[in-house]
């Protein structure tokens, strides 16, 4: 298996940094901290607007994993833009300093376009040390979207390598899997298409290698999913925006991690818009895999996340702009 070296963790602690949507009011199990009672941990004394976190279009994941006294601290995905990066890991108390590591998803600038901060932040905290930042060779190419009866919409290009290196990040570039930081946390390689009916972002363009053209990109083949092993719970899977179909990821990780159960699946599904069509062949597909704890968040939409509940009930809990969560 591609996973084989990959050590059993004793628990994580993740906390939401970036998201779309903000939600401290909703009940949640015992192992979930709402926004205002982390921002309350922080120091917050009174509840303002100005103290709360911003919600915004995009996905930051701060996780921590621990064997013993052991313990590692990856950045998944840096959200959209910086400053929500700096405005939120600021009201949240956030220890950019203990950042290990960095994992980009795949390049789209709603989960890269924070990383030049989150890099400044990092090396404001932890004495200017470099810090590896896993990426896909793939992704740095300009994408491109189609609007109806408009011509493509240009997507802002995200940091490239020598960027990354400015901030003293050290760019890993590779599209195979890995287990990195002291073996704690897997990487996933490229995202097999194996179901019928998840086809990609249909439309989606990038440039072709000379940059003078614009080429076809349904597929993203540049996304990877980040995963880490709890000891007598199982996989936690970090799927950032399922353009591969989120159910692929879950066959991909299937396949990385044997028939080992699932503990959970974390992050954006890409069940809105035109996806919204398959919503009810994916929730059946969900079935096979026994997933302790669905946590849709970023870019799954509310019908999905409503037919996901609809079917498995309490194990349905969306995540939420400064949530922090146990495991």
């Amino acid at each position: 298996m591609d996973t084989d070296g990959l050590r059993e963790v004793d628990g994580i602690e993740i906390t939401v940094l970036i998201d779309n949507k903000t939600d401290s009011l909703s009940t949640t199990p015992a192992n979930f901290t709402s926004e205002w009672s982390n921002l309350r941990k922080a120091g917050m004394e009174q509840l303002s607007g100005s103290c709360q976190c911003c919600a915004n279009h995009g996905l930051a994941l701060i996780v921590k994993a621990w064997i013993g006294e052991e313990s590692k601290t990856i950045l998944f995905d840096a959200g959209p833009v910086e400053f929500a990066v700096e405005y939120n890991g600021t009201r949240l108390g956030a220890k950019f300093g203990e950042i290990d590591g960095i994992m980009l998803s795949h390049g789209h600038w709603d989960h890269a376009g924070g990383l030049p901060m989150a890099l400044d932040l990092i090396m404001q905290q932890n004495n200017n040390q470099e810090v590896p930042v896993y990426l896909h060779p793939g992704m740095f190419r300009q994408r491109a979207l189609p609007l109806p009866g408009e011509d493509l919409l240009p997507i802002k290009e995200i940091p490239n390598p020598e960027d990354i290196k400015a901030k003293n990040g050290k760019p890993v570039i590779t599209d195979k899997p890995m287990n990195v930081l002291n073996d704690m946390f897997f990487v996933s390689g490229e995202i097999d298409r194996v179901t019928p009916y998840e086809v990609g972002f249909p439309g989606h363009m990038r440039r072709s290698e000379d940059g003078k053209e614009w080429e076809p990109d349904p597929l993203i083949m540049d996304e990877r999913y980040l995963a880490v092993n709890i000891k007598n719970k199982g996989p936690v899977i970090f799927s950032a925006c399922s353009h591969a179909g989120i159910v692929n990821v879950m066959h991909a990780a299937r396949k990385d991690f044997g028939n080992i159960p699932f503990h959970s699946l974390i992050g954006g599904y890409h069940l809105s818009g035109a996806n919204e069509k398959i919503i009810d062949q994916t929730v059946e597909d969900f079935a096979q895999f026994d997933i302790d704890l669905i946590l849709p968040g970023h870019c799954t939409g509310w019908r999905a996340t409503n037919a996901l509940e609809q079917k498995f009930g309490d194990k349905v809990v969306p995540i939420a702009v400064g949530m922090q969560i146990d495991m």
